[in-house]
């Protein structure tokens, strides 16, 4: 994983307390992350070191990696004999923040396509 961002950077971009309640170590390897898995470029450069503050504060404050609810394609309630109907997007799923934040982690080492990578040598 490339660490674009620092607890100092996020520091010096958004002041002191940052965090606010969240665990400020886990918010960085969270940014960091996000950024690594989508292939971010590595460089110096201001605009990504900004980036990565305000995905670590987003992250301290548990809504980079939130857990997130299926999409709604419609939904109905009816009040007189109490009936309600939700409808999902097709295809549509939840997901967990913890799982999203692994699947990101794992990234680099997962095979490209779905298909199994082996490495073959020559005796």
């Amino acid at each position: 994983m490339t660490e674009y961002v620092t607890a100092a950077d996020v520091e010096s971009v958004l002041g002191a307390g940052w965090e606010g309640t969240g665990d400020a170590a886990t918010a960085i390897l969270e940014a960091n992350t996000w950024m690594t898995a989508r292939g971010v470029s590595e460089s110096d450069s201001d605009s990504i070191t900004t980036a990565g503050a305000y995905l670590a504060q987003m992250a301290a404050q548990g809504v980079l990696y939130a857990d997130r609810q299926a999409a709604i394609k419609r939904k109905r309630v009816r009040a007189d004999t109490v009936e309600s109907e939700t409808e999902y997007q097709d295809g549509a799923a939840a997901s967990t923040g913890k799982l999203r934040l692994v699947l990101d982690l794992l990234r680099p080492y997962l095979p490209v396509g779905g298909a199994a990578n082996f490495v073959v040598s020559r005796a």
